[in-house]
């Protein structure tokens, strides 16, 4: 995601009642902590972390330039006797990832809305059904964009990587030359977290890590357009290797302003509409709701442009599985509309995925921001399993590929990519707020449980009679120079 995902991180959503639950949740406390307490330090630590991980999947990527992502590299590299099962798992995790990352971006842009709005009208109380309405219109709107304007996403990409150094350079300026509540020290800005507020004590530095790893871990969903790519073994691979770098230096023009120039952290938890901080902030910090709505237009652009990627990646990622046989009525979702040059009916199922999983928050944000952690370790795990069937062999075929770390460098980078992803999947399913109730509870684990024990029944019931793993044509990119 890079530093598109900079900003949906920022506007990653919620609240039990968006409006009037005065306890900060999950994703509140979670953007507190990184990008307005711990700052530099988390932000680092994660992006070397993350960029091991995209490095590892870069080989892969070069090796095997597919659509079909990490289930088309679990089943090249597993012995012949596991590949197919190990496939279909890897398929539905790397599935399931793609739709509910995508789900809390257009959930975290409706949240900045009504941020926004909450701005002018402080006395207006947005509720579910209404926070809903807004992600509805989103989704449809990013639906249209994809669906009919697929020839004008390249330039759209290059306006937005421009949008995005304008908006970062604007936030800077502003920030720094205003400073209405005061500026914080050097030491606090770069070094200080609080251990206080969430009740892990000093555990709280990594649960601050959560938005930073939320950050990149969409990295491999670039993977899905490899067939779209000219020079896939060289150009997807480096796209990869410098997500990560390029957002991060980037990010740090972001977050080191804010971190220097923001308010108390008990006044933004006791004030932030929508339990957003950043529109707060920049309000604060401006001095004036006109100020702060500026910067935060800036913002929703910035997540509108990132929406319309991931969108376009997760559609891809659909098709591919069901090019496959790996999902229900995939003779359906494998259709490609040849006037438009897109997969519309996958598309069409993703958007439909998201707002029925939108439901959920109607009745419980907690079980809603479970999705939100769902899409980590999801896509965690399906990057995982190639990686270390890869390791298991001895890096023998990515050795091979034509953009490689090598063998001295390969291991060390593979190993420490394996133990992160480890520590994501086991921080995301952990409550974010000590003493844990119904509210802090997270359920991540169980939902993907569920998922997983859904995709069992249908692999036992159906898939295992025509899914036979991605045919050796999934792979043709590795041909092509």
């Amino acid at each position: 995601m890079g530093l598109e995902g900079l900003s949906c991180q920022l506007s990653s959503e919620e609240d039990n009642c968006p409006c009037t639950s005065p306890q900060p949740t999950y994703s509140t406390l979670s953007h507190l902590f990184n990008l307005l307490v711990e700052r530099f330090l988390g932000w680092i630590v994660v992006l070397i972390l993350a960029q091991c991980v995209a490095m590892s999947l870069a080989e892969l990527a070069s090796r095997y330039p597919t659509s079909a992502g990490p289930y088309y590299w679990s089943f090249q590299l597993a012995p012949p006797e596991f590949r197919t099962l190990l496939s279909f798992i890897t398929g539905w995790t790397w599935l399931i990832g793609n739709w509910t990352i995508t789900l809390s971006v257009n959930f975290g842009f409706a949240s900045l809305v009504a941020a926004c709005i909450a701005m002018y009208h402080p006395e207006f109380e947005i509720t579910s059904w209404q926070l809903l309405l807004i992600f509805y219109a989103f989704c449809l709107i990013a639906f249209v964009v994809c669906a009919f304007g697929n020839k004008l996403l390249p330039h759209v990409d290059t306006f937005c990587a421009a949008f995005t150094a304008i908006t970062i350079f604007v936030t800077l300026v502003c920030l720094s030359a205003k400073a209405e509540v005061g500026r914080n020290s050097p030491a606090e800005t770069l070094g200080h977290y609080d251990r206080s507020l969430s009740g892990w004590g000093g555990f709280s530095f990594c649960i601050g890590i959560l938005p930073s790893a939320y950050t990149f871990s969409a990295v491999g969903m670039i993977s899905s357009m490899a067939e779209e790519c000219h020079n896939p073994t060289v150009k997807l691979p480096k796209a990869m290797a410098l997500c990560v770098p390029v957002g991060g230096i980037a990010g740090l023009f972001f977050i080191i302003p804010i971190g220097a120039t923001m308010p108390a952290l008990k006044d933004i938890f006791e004030n932030a509409p929508v339990a957003q901080a950043l529109p707060y902030i920049y309000q604060q910090v401006m001095g004036s709701a006109a100020g702060g709505l500026g910067l935060t237009i800036l913002i929703l652009f910035v997540t509108f442009f990132c929406s319309i990627s991931i969108t376009v990646a997760a559609s891809r990622c659909t098709w591919a599985f069901a090019r496959d046989n790996a999902i229900p009525l995939a003779s359906v979702w494998s259709k490609v509309d040849h006037r438009f040059g897109t997969p519309i009916y996958a598309l069409a199922l993703c958007t439909v995925v998201q707002m029925l999983l939108g439901l959920i928050n109607l009745g419980s944000s907690s079980a809603f921001v479970a999705f939100i952690s769902v899409g980590v370790i999801s896509l965690a795990v399906s990057y995982a399993i190639p990686i270390v069937i890869s390791m298991y062999h001895f890096r023998r075929e990515v050795n091979n590929a034509r953009w490689t770390m090598g063998a001295i460098v390969g291991w060390p980078v593979n190993i420490l990519a394996c133990l992160f992803i480890a520590f994501e999947c086991v921080l995301f399913s952990m409550p974010s707020l000590l003493p844990v109730d119904e509210v802090t509870m997270n359920y991540a684990i169980v939902v993907f449980f569920g998922f997983m024990v859904l995709s069992a029944v249908w692999y036992l019931v159906y898939a295992h009679k025509v899914y036979k793993g991605p045919p050796e044509s999934d792979g043709v990119g590795a041909d092509r120079g």
